[in-house]
C-alpha cells in the first residue's frame, strides 16, 4: 500500500463491462483505494473523514480504534475510500447526493471530492446542469430563505457577507444553472461528507480550486440521489450502499436485483445482504468466488 498524500487526482481505474449489468448511459469506473495515511497533530476523525471520503466508523473498524480516544500523531492508519462513480453521457460532472460525492472527468482520468450537501428539509436539486459562472473571492448574497432562518433562530441578520474568512462560499464559486444553488468552498471543512448545506455543494478549500481550474462555462454535470449502486468493473461486480437519508430511494433488494440481470451467478448474495444490512458507503467487491 502507498502513503496517502491527497485525494484531489483518481487515476481512472476501469470502465463498466457488458450490458447484463443494467447502468446509466456513459461510464462507470472505481475510484478511491485502500491505502495508509499517517496521522498528523490536530487530526480527528471527524476531519480525515470529511479529507477523504471514508465513515468514520469504517476508519474506527479498520484500524481497531477507541472512537472516544483522540488520535496519536505518528500512528500510520488504513484509510478505505474506494467508491463507484458513474459519469453519465455528455456530463464532465457527476454528483451523487447520498455518496456525499463529486467527481470530475477530464477526458483521462476522474477527480473525486467529498463535498457537503442539503439536509434533508434543504435537499440539493438532482437533475442536468451546466456551469454558468465561475467567480474568485466571492461576496454572498444571502438568499432571503436564509434571512428568516436567521431571525428565526435569534441570529444577526444579514442580507450580504464580504470576501473574508467569515464567508461561507471560501474563496471559489461555481454558480449552477439551477436556481441559486453552486459549488463553492468552506470555512467549515468538518461539514465535509456529510448532510450539512441548505442546498449548495460545499468543497474542501484545496478541492474547489482545484476544480475551478478544471471546469469551464458551459461545463455540463448531472446530479443524482443513488444511495446504492452496483457496477461491473474489470470483470468483478461491485456494490456500495449508503443510508436513505431523502427518504427517496427504493427497495435496496430489490433495486440490486434489477440492476444485476444476466450477472446473477457471479453474484455472492450473501455478501449482498451484507454490504446492504451495514451501509458503509464503500464499494465491496461481491464477485463469487469460484
Amino acid at each position: 500500500m502507498s502513503r496517502l498524500l491527497c485525494l484531489a487526482l483518481i487515476v481512472l481505474a476501469g470502465v463498466a463491462g457488458g450490458p447484463a449489468l443494467a447502468q446509466p448511459t456513459g461510464m462507470t469506473v472505481l475510484t478511491g483505494g485502500v491505502n495508509e495515511y499517517v496521522v498528523r497533530p490536530g487530526d480527528t476523525l471527524a476531519s480525515l473523514s470529511a479529507r477523504f471520503g471514508a465513515g468514520t466508523a469504517t476508519i474506527v473498524q479498520l484500524n481497531k480504534l477507541d472512537k472516544d480516544r483522540p488520535l496519536v500523531a505518528g500512528r500510520v492508519l488504513t484509510i478505505d475510500n474506494r467508491h463507484i462513480a458513474v459519469i453519465e453521457a455528455g456530463a464532465s460532472i457527476a454528483l451523487n447526493i447520498a455518496q456525499r460525492m463529486l467527481y470530475h472527468f477530464d477526458g483521462e482520468s476522474v477527480a473525486a471530492y467529498p463535498i457537503a450537501v442539503g439536509v434533508r428539509g434543504w435537499p440539493t436539486p438532482v437533475g442536468a446542469f451546466t456551469v454558468i459562472d465561475k467567480e474568485e473571492h466571492p461576496t454572498w448574497d444571502v438568499p432571503l430563505s436564509i434571512q428568516e432562518e436567521m431571525r428565526r433562530q435569534g441570529k444577526p441578520v444579514v442580507s450580504q457577507v464580504p470576501p473574508s474568512p467569515a464567508n461561507p462560499l471560501g474563496d471559489h464559486w461555481i454558480r449552477l444553472s439551477f436556481p441559486s444553488v453552486g459549488i463553492h468552498g468552506t470555512n467549515q471543512p468538518l461539514s465535509l461528507y456529510r448532510y450539512a448545506s441548505h442546498g449548495c455543494i460545499r468543497l474542501h478549500p484545496e478541492d474547489v480550486a482545484a476544480l475551478f481550474t478544471r471546469v469551464t462555462i458551459g461545463t455540463a454535470g448531472v446530479i443524482r440521489y443513488q444511495p446504492v449502486l452496483i457496477a461491473s468493473i474489470n470483470e468483478r461486480v461491485y456494490l456500495e450502499a449508503h443510508p436513505d437519508s431523502y427518504r427517496r430511494a427504493p427497495d435496496p433488494l430489490q433495486f440490486v436485483k434489477n440492476r444485476v440481470g444476466g450477472l446473477s451467478d457471479q453474484v455472492d448474495w450473501t455478501m449482498v445482504q451484507r454490504v446492504l444490512k451495514e451501509q458503509r458507503g464503500l464499494a465491496f467487491d461481491i464477485t463469487k468466488e469460484h
